[in-house]
């Protein structure tokens, strides 16, 4: 009975410590070959270059402030 409340009290103690995660930033990627663009939220590869963001959406429309 006492390790169980232990438990029980270590655990409630830890949870204000979770970080609250945010979605990832979306960002413009630039084709070196043909400069197509694409909006992806990690590099494409060694072809492509970021071009702009970050962004909210998938679409790169909306815009982040202050980064």
């Amino acid at each position: 009975m006492r390790t169980a409340t232990v438990c029980l009290l270590a655990c409630m103690l830890a949870l204000p410590a979770v970080p609250k995660a945010a979605p990832a930033p979306w960002y413009q990627w630039r084709s070196k070959a043909d400069a197509r663009l694409v909006c992806a939220q990690t590099s494409l590869g060694p072809g492509w270059e970021q071009a702009g963001g970050p962004y909210r959406d998938a679409r790169c429309e909306k815009r982040i402030r202050g980064k």
